[in-house]
């Protein structure tokens, strides 16, 4: 890879921000792109695992929960309904609200394909050593406290 000197100097932030965001993409490109032989997006794997790991969910909740808008949340769920994975089901109490719910078939997807997407998350975060990999998430820590 050829390495650019920079004409113009950035502030270190934006520097450092730019460096971050290249890393981030670099390395979700390499976690996620098994995902694509399950005929998964990012979001619609996020909501699979979500679910699995916390159970059924409000729509609202899974968007704050995977980081996505409400509009942008409500065409992922509608695209793992029309594939079966997820259902919707109108809350009782409220019926403005549902609740979303893995199906049998969703259910066997996630379990299917999970184990193998956290290895291949422990093979690449293992370039960092134990301790590096605490720092690095008291870092994050720092940076997603948003105020």
């Amino acid at each position: 890879m050829i390495k650019k000197k920079r004409t113009k100097k950035d502030p270190l932030a934006v520097a450092t921000f730019a460096r971050l965001s290249k890393t981030a993409n670099i390395i979700s490109t390499e976690i996620y792109k098994p995902l694509a032989k399950h005929k998964l997006t990012v979001s619609q794997f996020g909501v699979l695992e979500a679910l699995h790991k916390l159970g059924p969910m409000y729509q609202r909740d899974l968007a704050h929960e995977i980081v996505k808008t409400t509009g942008n949340i409500t065409t992922v769920i509608d695209n793992l309904e029309k594939n079966d994975l997820v259902r919707r089901e109108r809350e009782a109490k409220d019926r403005r609200y549902f609740m979303v719910v893995l199906t049998t078939k969703g259910e066997k997807l996630i379990k299917k394909i999970y184990p193998a997407h956290a290895r291949q998350i422990e093979q690449v975060m293992k370039r960092l050593t134990k301790a590096d990999q605490e720092k690095l998430q008291k870092i994050c820590d720092k940076l997603d406290d948003v105020k």
